[in-house]
């Protein structure tokens, strides 16, 4: 790279990072390099040629690869991502490997910037979006520079916005939990999850503090600490129930401590406890009715439908095929995102295999698969099903359900 190209190059880093309202300490923490090093970038002095030092550089800016260095070919964006690639979350899990800000607790300072918790909020939403839509390879590039400027806002805003930081941050790490658990990460859930109860705690949000026990207690179920998961969820119940009772409780209230029963219904279920299992769901069913429409409080996609699409998978989870395609006749499910939508054609599919149903089961994982590729090519029952048709079709095994096997990886 010539001193010309150095210095043009350096120009465009610096004016990237002010457009992200970023310092020069702030980038050189979300890249692991100092701040004297990006200094150094941005007046031309240090070349960038290694092709992960670049692409490292891009990620914490938040653009392509190819807007810094035009003639390297186009990585994908998280806008972008090529949603039939296999899903890979590695890049998440290195966002809860270690501590975001650590240059903050060594310089403390306070940001005036008013515009940051505005941006943030915007960003978080996204977030979710593609958390609902179930396409976890793009969530999990777009949080890799989100993250590293969340935990340091919740340090640096100014004090009346301080407390908004916390609760932006709290709704991340339930997304991250979110998709941790849906890609059978539970250790990582955990984490994610535990760490979104601190900082709903800090934002004074009790609430959200609740619905990080949610996120909870499906990190345990995936792990199989049912008892811990049990525990969890059955004390949160006990305090919240109480509180939900008055014909005035708030609805977001009422969603969460549904939300909390069809969790206890789930552990109750992968514990072969049948009535228990089903005990809760009638609870659930009791508070959506209760709020009577669809609503995505808290993110939760806590509603009449949404229960009856728990009940299909607490039956399947429970053995009871006939039961669930039976709740599942009729059921509407439309106005949910796509992830639920999804996650339902899929326990249909399981449900229809148990039956030996097994083009009813392809045809339901195939469309499931259509709506929500990640869910399907990375969630343990969807491939456990898949492998399951592959053993029983052998030799005989279509080109449809042969490709799902590949794509999911789970040829028998």
């Amino acid at each position: 790279m010539s001193a010309e190209r150095r210095r043009a190059f350096g120009r465009q880093v610096a004016e990237l990072r002010r457009q992200r309202s970023l310092t020069q300490s702030e980038l050189a923490a979300v890249i692991g390099r100092t701040a004297s090093w990006v200094s150094q970038v941005e007046r031309g002095i240090q070349p960038v040629n290694r092709f992960d030092v670049l692409r490292l550089l891009a990620d914490g800016l938040g653009v392509p690869l190819h807007i810094l260095q035009p003639d390297v070919p186009p990585i994908p964006d998280a806008d972008s991502v090529d949603e039939t690639s296999p899903n890979d979350l590695d890049q998440a899990r290195l966002l809860i490997s270690g501590h975001a800000a650590l240059d903050v607790l060594l310089e403390p300072r306070e940001d005036a910037r008013p515009a940051l918790v505005p941006e943030l909020r915007g960003e978080v939403e996204r977030i979710w979006e593609l958390t609902h839509a179930g396409r976890f390879a793009a969530l999990s590039a777009a949080l890799g520079p989100l993250v590293p400027r969340l935990e340091r806002a919740s340090r640096t805003t100014l004090a009346v916005q301080r407390s908004e930081a916390h609760r932006l941050l709290a709704r991340t790490y339930q997304a991250l939990a979110a998709a941790f658990v849906r890609q059978n990460e539970g250790d990582a859930a955990w984490v994610a999850a535990d760490r979104a109860i601190r900082e709903a705690e800090l934002a004074g949000d009790p609430l959200g503090v609740f619905v990080g026990v949610f996120r909870l207690v499906h990190a345990f179920v995936r792990l199989q600490h049912l008892d811990q998961a049990e525990h969890a969820a059955a004390t949160a119940i006990n305090v919240l129930a109480r509180h939900a009772e008055a014909d005035t409780t708030p609805v977001e209230e009422l969603s969460v401590v549904g939300s909390l029963h069809l969790a206890l219904a789930l552990v109750h279920a992968r514990a072969g406890e049948r009535a228990a299992a089903r005990q809760q769901i009638d609870k659930a069913r009791a508070v959506a009715a209760r709020i009577g429409t669809e609503r995505n409080d808290f993110n939760l996609e806590f509603g009449p439908t949404n229960v009856e699409v728990q009940a299909v998978s607490t039956a399947v989870d429970l053995g009871d095929a006939g039961e669930a395609l039976d709740i599942a006749q009729g059921l509407d499910a439309r106005e949910l995102s796509a992830e639920r939508r999804s996650r339902l054609l899929m326990d249909l599919g399981r449900a229809h295999a148990q039956r030996r149903q097994f083009g009813d089961a392809l045809e339901c994982l195939l469309r499931a698969e259509e709506i929500a590729p990640d869910l399907i090519r990375g969630h343990a029952a969807a491939r456990g099903v898949i492998r399951e048709l592959m053993l029983m079709a052998g030799r005989g095994a279509s080109p449809e359900l042969r490709g799902l096997a590949e794509r999911a990886d789970a040829m028998a």
